[in-house]
C-alpha cells in the first residue's frame, strides 16, 4: 500500500462525523510484516458508522469488497483495485478498547491464551487522525511496564492447562487421538500453543503480538524461552494423527517439561 493511498483513505474517513480515530496497526506497524500481509485499519468511535458512507469510501478503491462482515470483529474488506493490497478495516468502540486496556493493566486479568494482543495492538499503532488527541492518550496509557500481576496472573492461568489439571489440554488430546477424533486433535493442539505462548510472552514481560510467525517471533524477541521448542512444535503441529500419537504425546511433554523448567529458573511457582 502507498503512503498515498494511506493518506487517501485517511482524508476519506476524517470527513465522517463519527469517527474519533483512524489508525493503521498490525504487521505493517509491528515490522513482521511480509509480501503477504494484507493492511490493517482500525477506526475508533462512540457510535456506529453508517454502513452506506463505508461502503462508498470502498467503492472508490475498490472492485472486490465486503462491506460490514460479522465474523470477528465488525469491518469491511477490499482489495485495492490499482495495487491489489487488500485493506482490512476494523470499527471499534472508543469505550470497549479502553475497557480491555484496563482489564489487563489496571486489573491485571488473564484469557486462555493472547491475553495482551490488544494491548500490543494499541501500542504498535500508527496514529493517522486523532483530532482530539483522545488515541494519542491511549497509548499513553498503553506505553507501560509489563505489570508482575498480569505476568503471574497469565502464568497462573494458563500453565495449569496444559497438563496438570483433570481436564487439561494433554489429556484431551491424548482421549482425540485413542477416539481418532481429528477435528477435536486439531482444536487442542491448537489450544495448547495459545496458552503456551501466552505464558512464553508473559514470562519476557512482553505484550503478545498475536498468532502468526510466532516461531520467528520469539527468538528475535524474547529473552528467554524453552529449549529444542522450534523442533518440538513442529513434530506436534506435523503429526497430528492418530498414527503418530506417540510422536505427538512426546512433543507436548517435552514442550511442557521445557517450560516448566524455565518457569522455576526464573522464579515462578507452578
Amino acid at each position: 500500500m502507498s503512503k498515498n493511498l494511506i493518506q487517501q483513505i485517511t482524508e476519506d474517513f476524517s470527513k465522517l462525523p463519527e469517527v474519533a480515530a483512524f489508525v493503521l496497526a498490525g504487521s505493517s506497524t509491528s515490522g513482521n510484516d511480509d509480501a503477504m500481509s494484507d493492511y490493517d485499519c482500525y477506526v475508533y468511535s462512540d457510535k456506529e458508522v453508517p454502513v452506506a458512507a463505508r461502503q462508498q469510501t470502498a467503492e472508490k478503491y475498490a472492485d472486490v469488497m465486503e462491506i460490514n462482515n460479522q465474523y470477528w470483529e465488525t469491518g469491511d474488506e477490499w482489495q485495492d483495485a490499482e495495487s491489489g493490497m487488500i485493506v482490512d478495516i476494523m470499527y471499534r468502540r472508543k469505550d470497549w478498547i479502553t475497557g480491555e486496556l484496563n482489564r489487563v493493566l489496571v486489573d491485571h486479568q488473564a484469557s486462555l491464551g493472547y491475553s495482551t494482543c490488544l494491548w500490543f495492538n494499541v501500542q504498535k499503532s500508527q496514529i493517522l487522525y486523532d483530532p482530539s488527541g483522545w488515541y494519542q492518550t491511549l497509548q499513553s496509557t498503553a506505553d507501560k511496564p509489563y505489570p508482575p500481576q498480569l505476568q503471574a496472573a497469565i502464568i497462573q492461568k494458563n500453565f495449569p492447562v496444559l497438563r496438570k489439571t483433570i481436564a487439561s489440554y494433554a489429556i484431551q488430546l491424548k482421549k482425540a487421538l485413542k477416539r481418532r477424533d481429528y477435528v477435536s486433535i486439531n482444536h487442542r493442539v491448537a489450544a495448547f500453543l495459545a496458552s503456551y505462548f501466552d505464558i512464553i510472552f508473559a514470562l519476557n514481560a512482553l505484550p503478545h503480538p498475536g498468532e502468526k510467525r510466532l516461531l520467528e517471533i520469539v527468538p528475535k524477541t524474547c529473552r528467554v524461552y524453552p529449549t529444542d521448542m522450534l523442533e518440538n512444535v513442529k513434530i506436534l503441529t506435523t503429526n497430528i494423527s492418530p498414527e503418530e500419537d506417540l510422536k505427538v504425546m512426546a512433543a507436548l511433554n517435552n514442550l511442557t517439561d521445557a517450560l516448566a523448567t524455565l518457569l522455576i529458573n526464573e522464579g515462578f511457582t507452578i
